[in-house]
């Protein structure tokens, strides 16, 4: 039977050489060849990569699929960003891209991520259009094509997307505040994007695994603050003032502080969205996924924006920016974007602005935090993750139909359905549940108003999963 190739928040991923194989790659690239060119009269797609194993040899396979079908492929000349090839999308005017990533997942993973003629993820209906595509060629494998003569055009996005950056970033006021960064592309797609921006501009930088390594270190290329050690060494080497990282399609990013102290990205959300409309006077919107933190519905209040709450998956926020209704848009994932930019997330951009940020107001981010926290008040959030049996993840999604009255001796003031349960409670604190589809996982995200809060609610909603 035909492993099922099914399309979620970020496209389809699976273990290499296990169910990501080059026989379930031609189904899918199929899928979508078949798709778009029953859409577009004139069909054209790019194909991209990260660096991870065997990614130059599905992008040829693909590219050949896709030129057997009638659809012109254009072939980037190296590993790229996601947000990079969303941009080229939009200015080169292609039907979509093909991208050949698992972003943060551990280096076994490879993924394709469908991006529509918009530069953003595709929506779920697209996705299940392509769906549709790829079930119908279950009965038959895809013919392997004649790849000899592929008619791919190769392109490098990497002058345009920086292009594009520079317009965006004020690069001239980082190199004025004599500010000194730390890069950590942790072996990925950006590796010479940023920093090569920032050198090119008279800013100090440095970089840490500035290698291409399949496998990332022999750990998942994700920014997250265990991760960063090594940003961390050489910041301290160095007298950085900041530290950035992106995991490995550069779509998210990781922000460490002077001190060493990691910035989760809620803050980092929070903290862009209030610098925007002090430096840019952006106040058409904000948005953040239901799993963010609250710390950006009191900012709204406070400069009097409206705000959005959209579910988990920023294709959700990308069709905002694309509206125009949103100054930033962020998820607690570490994602994010600004109004006139891509409708995708862009960790290089992420990391960029916070330089930026941080040259301008010349404090460091802690400072910043606690100044936000003194106009707005305290916000402390937090993301748990609960491997279940299959036995418990059945029992626990019955038991997220339930409509409780209180949780945590405090009283539910909202019962929010939007993406998962979330429960607001009559203290400004909140819960929310997410019950991953594809494996017995739980996410739980709490948030309160006081650190000992936070702990307090955190094991109430361990014990409301396990009780």
């Amino acid at each position: 039977m035909a492993t099922q190739i099914k399309f979620g928040t970020s496209g389809w991923r699976a273990i290499v050489a296990e169910d990501f194989t080059f026989a379930n790659v031609r189904r899918a690239v199929t899928g979508i060849a078949k798709f778009v060119a029953r859409r577009d009269q004139h069909p054209s797609l790019i194909v991209g990569r990260d660096p991870r194993f065997l990614g130059e040899a599905f992008v040829a396979e693909a590219a050949a699929i896709l030129a057997s079908h009638g659809v012109k492929p254009f072939v980037i000349n190296d590993a790229a960003p996601t947000p990079g090839i969303a941009w080229e999308i939009m200015t080169r005017k292609t039907g979509g891209a093909i991208n050949f990533t698992a972003s943060h997942n551990p280096p076994e993973y490879n993924g394709i991520k469908y991006s529509t003629p918009d530069g953003a993820p595709a929506l779920p209906e697209t996705t299940q259009g392509i769906e549709a595509e790829i079930a119908k060629l279950d009965a038959v494998d895809p013919v392997k094509p004649n790849s000899s003569d592929p008619e791919a055009e190769t392109i490098d996005i990497k002058a345009n997307y920086l292009s594009r950056l520079k317009e965006v970033v004020d690069l001239a006021a980082i190199k004025k505040s004599g500010l000194k960064v730390v890069y950590d592309p942790l072996w990925g797609a950006a590796r010479g994007y940023p920093d090569s921006l920032l050198r090119d501009a008279g800013v100090s930088t440095a970089t840490v695994h500035d290698v291409r390594d399949v496998l990332f270190g022999g750990h998942a290329p994700e920014p997250d603050d265990h991760l960063l050690n090594d940003l961390r060494a050489k910041m301290k080497e160095t007298g950085a003032g900041i530290g950035i990282a992106t995991d490995g399609d550069a779509d998210r990013f990781g922000i460490v502080d002077a001190d060493g102290t990691f910035i989760q990205p809620n803050y980092i959300i929070a903290l862009l969205f209030d610098y925007l409309v002090e430096t840019r006077g952006w106040k058409n919107g904000v948005a953040k996924s239901v799993a963010t933190t609250n710390l950006v519905n009191a900012l709204a209040e406070h400069h009097k924006v409206e705000l959005h709450e959209t579910p988990v998956g920023f294709k959700y926020i990308g069709e905002l920016i694309k509206q125009d209704k949103i100054a930033i848009g962020g998820e607690e994932s570490a994602g994010l974007s600004i109004r006139h930019h891509v409708p995708e997330k862009d960790g290089v951009l992420a990391c960029l602005l916070c330089c930026e940020m941080v040259a301008k107001r010349g404090k460091p981010m802690g400072a910043q935090l606690h100044e936000l926290f003194g106009k707005v008040g305290s916000f402390y959030p937090e993301r748990q993750n609960f491997h279940l049996t299959p036995e418990q993840k059945e029992t626990f999604t019955k038991k997220l139909k339930s409509e409780p009255k209180d949780f945590h001796g405090k009283r539910v003031v909202e019962i929010n359905r939007k993406d998962g349960l979330k429960l607001v409670l009559d203290d400004g604190s909140w819960v929310c549940y997410r019950v991953s589809g594809t494996e017995p996982v739980v996410r739980a995200y709490t948030e309160a108003r006081s650190e000992q809060g936070l702990k307090d609610l955190s094991a109430a909603a361990k014990q409301f999963v396990f009780g």
